[in-house]
């Protein structure tokens, strides 16, 4: 029976286990990061991994950092035929990595060699690609730099936000990663290497970049808002009050109005300016302070003095 160690920390990472062991997989241990307080009263939360593998009697380790660390000695002394990361959050050393007897695999949320990194499906989303995918490939020294064994690609939908497209490459991932096995352990899987020139980072969301621009075309401010939901989420500041925005749509009126500034104003909507003249309408937002609002909650309480034309949105 094939071994397996799995390495994985969130719910993207959950149906890959999950297939795993339900395909007959000897999974003889799971790897994730430790608890973290979660939520405003902080409580010490296992990762969801982690969950499934305890409902699964899978022997769990959490190591602060897996290098050098006794977990990692305990993993090599396993001497499993693969070792299998799905987001899982750290480096592998060479020598954890030359521990599996069969291959060192990575299922990576992208199609490589575009978005190397740890935030693959926010950036895709963001800069309004068409599509996004699933690489399983080699793990090697450098950050997502293996050869790729298998890929194939899905599309972004207009509505879908980050949380929708972990969702999807979940399910992609499974499915490719059981039909790779196989070919992993008879020695017919092929591996193509990465084009370098063709490479693109997608770096971990800094805090700074949670900020909507309002000069960027409408159509690119609603794929950030997409692309930052459910978490960390985008912000604006409405009349200098910093506001989560949550929901957005890209309207197909133009206007010669500023971006920031109010186009349209009913009971139930408000259109704002955006850059190209492009215009997009706010439908769920969130002041600091207060909890999620409809927009027409917003504009029948802090809203109501807003008017048509006023710039309500700086992006100084």
């Amino acid at each position: 029976m094939t071994s397996i160690v799995f390495m994985g920390t969130p719910q993207f990472s959950v149906p890959i286990l999950t297939g795993l062991v339900e395909n007959g997989y000897a999974v003889k241990a799971v790897v994730t990061q430790p608890d973290r307080p979660v939520g405003r009263k902080r409580v010490l939360t296992a990762s969801p991994v982690k969950q499934a593998a305890i409902k699964f009697n899978i022997p769990v380790f959490q190591p602060e950092k897996i290098s050098g660390s006794d977990e990692m000695e305990r993993i090599i002394n396993l001497k499993p035929d693969l070792i299998i990361t799905a987001a899982f959050g750290q480096f592998l050393p060479e020598k954890l990595l030359a521990a599996a007897k069969v291959a060192a695999i990575n299922v990576h949320g992208s199609l490589l060699p575009k978005y190397r990194g740890g935030a693959p499906v926010q950036y895709a989303i963001m800069n309004g690609d068409a599509e996004t995918g699933i690489s399983i490939m080699d793990m090697v020294k450098a950050m997502d730099a293996g050869d790729v064994i298998a890929q194939s690609s899905i599309p972004i939908e207009a509505d879908d936000d980050t949380a929708s497209m972990f969702k999807k490459l979940s399910g992609l991932g499974r499915k490719m990663l059981l039909a790779t096995i196989p070919k992993l352990i008879d020695g017919t899987a092929t591996r193509t290497p990465q084009d370098p020139k063709q490479v693109v980072f997608s770096p971990t969301i800094k805090r700074s970049e949670e900020r909507l621009d309002f000069n960027q075309p409408a159509r690119l401010v609603d794929a950030k808002v997409r692309a930052l939901r459910p978490d960390p989420s985008a912000f604006t500041t409405i009349k200098g009050k910093r506001t989560k925005v949550w929901q957005t749509t890209p309207r197909s009126e133009t206007t010669d109005l500023a971006p920031g500034c109010v186009v349209a104003k009913t009971k139930k909507q408000l259109v704002v300016a955006a850059g190209d003249s492009t215009t997009l309408q706010l439908d769920v937002i969130q002041p600091a302070g207060k909890p999620k609002q409809q927009i027409k909650d917003y504009l029948n309480g802090a809203g109501q003095s807003i008017q048509v034309g006023e710039q309500i949105i700086s992006n100084d």
